[in-house]
């Protein structure tokens, strides 16, 4: 995202000049199409292109296009802090499979929160903004919440982990609290 660019509300595909519709509903709307187990891919892409360009694509038509769209519009960037050593080399990854990432925050799941962190830090009735707020400035507000917030304080406790010093109590609690806020039903707490 850049502040001297315009939010994007058409673009360019093939010579071919689209309109779009980023606001954060409506694509919250396509990721809930895309976690449709009984849908088939192209049919997926299909429903999204119908929801963001209110016009219809089949087949690998609309799987290319939606790749395009969804790479270039929609994806959630997931940047991890390059670590260096004291000389300024990169260091290694330590993640063991990259492609297994933790998630901490889910935007279904955590809707209820989401809303009320929204109204609390910045007064916006997320549900009076729906057609209007821009994906990109839902992405930026929400990365932005204070720690305050009930979504920041959640995603705390999924990102804890135990460490020398805490107490027994201290660790039982943290280990309460994050299976009461896993994202998973299946995610276990060690």
């Amino acid at each position: 995202m850049r502040l001297n660019d315009p939010l994007i509300t058409s673009f360019s595909y093939n010579d071919q000049e689209y309109g779009v519709d980023l606001s954060f509903d409506t694509v919250l709307n396509a990721f809930d199409v895309l976690e449709d187990k009984r849908l088939l891919d192209h049919e997926k892409a299909e429903i999204c292109l119908e929801l963001l360009l209110d016009e219809t694509f089949q087949g690998n038509e609309a799987i290319e296009l939606w790749n395009y769209v969804f790479k270039e519009f929609i994806e959630i960037e997931q940047k991890k802090p390059i670590e260096r050593d004291l000389e300024g080399n990169i260091m290694p990854s330590r993640d063991e499979d990259e492609g297994n990432e933790k998630r901490f925050i889910d935007l279904e799941k955590d809707a209820e929160h989401i809303y009320s962190s929204f109204r609390q830090a910045y007064g916006i009735n997320l549900f009076e903004q729906q057609g209007k707020l821009h994906w990109k400035e839902f992405q930026s507000l929400l990365n932005g919440l204070p720690s305050d917030t009930i979504i920041q304080r959640i995603i705390q406790i999924r990102m804890w982990e135990p460490s020398k010093g805490e107490s027994t109590e201290y660790k039982e609690e943290m280990k309460k609290l994050q299976r009461i806020h896993a994202i998973d039903d299946l995610e276990e707490v060690e």
